[in-house]
């Protein structure tokens, strides 16, 4: 998270608190947990998935790998 540009992490925030509030956005990746969401007007696309302990993981290429972070009850 580091190398991301102050811009960059903007649209990233704002795709993490999209998926917290409603962990249903985007498209279910075929016969696996993860979901991809695509924000195009953010210009952001994760892949992410909550687990049962209402935890989003979320996974991207570039300059992130991984992060994690709370899904709304």
């Amino acid at each position: 998270m580091g190398k991301l540009t102050a811009g960059e992490t903007h649209r990233l925030d704002r795709a993490i608190v999209a998926i917290s509030v409603n962990p249903e956005l985007g498209t279910p990746v075929p016969d696996t947990l993860p979901r991809d969401y695509t924000d195009g007007v953010e210009g952001v696309c994760v892949v992410c998935y909550v687990t049962a302990l209402r935890s989003g993981i979320i996974s991207g290429s570039g300059a992130f790998t991984a992060a994690q972070s709370p899904v709304a009850a």
